[in-house]
């Protein structure tokens, strides 16, 4: 049976509403423009701490480029609740440990599934040692991201790490769209891929047609 990954988030936040309660957020962010969206949802209902780890990005100026742009959005954007920062270490080598053997599958398959582990493992531990309440990544935002697999990696991480994971599907409820309104409207650099080295050379070569 599918889940509504959407549906099971508002339910969550309308229990919260009810009670009166806000918990604490480590919320992973992919790049500024996904976190966008996300962070005008949930602020009303979280204190929230934006992790930025990506050791998949490629080359390292980018890397720099997007944690730049990550940190000006949280300064410019007004929360109900403050929004902190975190800047996770630069680890590309143990991203291709992670994707060894993978290189050359197509972006959206296991390749992904291992980036998402990566990324989602080391919020889980970081959300268990700040004693967040909740952690979640934006990369279901994303018409290109796997929700159900990120769904599936979150949940079993806070079973192993015993922090609760927030379901999500960010696309849902024209969260894309949203996304990239508020990316326009705050000037916004938006990569044309995903991150890394391979989503880089698999995009570049679908503009010469190749």
């Amino acid at each position: 049976m599918n889940r509504n990954y959407q549906k099971e988030l508002e339910q969550i936040l309308k229990c919260q509403k009810e009670e009166g309660v806000v918990p604490k957020l480590l919320l992973h962010s992919c790049c500024a423009p996904c976190s966008s969206y996300v962070i005008e949802y949930l602020s009303s209902y979280f204190n929230i701490t934006v992790f930025y780890y990506n050791p998949n990005i490629y080359p390292d100026e980018e890397y720099e480029k997007r944690v730049e742009e990550q940190m000006r959005f949280i300064r410019e954007f007004p929360t109900k609740y403050p929004v902190e920062f975190i800047r996770g270490d630069f680890e590309k080598e143990r991203f291709y440990d992670a994707v060894k053997g993978f290189e050359q599958i197509k972006e959206g398959g296991e390749r992904c599934f291992r980036c998402y582990e990566l990324r989602l493992s080391e919020t889980a531990r970081l959300a268990k040692e700040i004693e967040a309440d909740y952690f979640t990544t934006t990369l279901s935002i994303s018409p290109l991201k796997n929700a159900a697999k990120l769904n599936e990696i979150g949940e079993r991480l806070a079973k192993e790490y015993a922090v609760s994971y927030l379901v999500s599907d960010f696309k849902k409820k024209n969260g894309y769209k949203r996304s990239v309104e508020l990316s326009n409207a705050y000037g916004m650099y938006r990569q044309d891929y995903c991150g890394c080295v391979f989503s880089k050379q698999e995009r570049e070569a679908q503009r010469k047609g190749e």
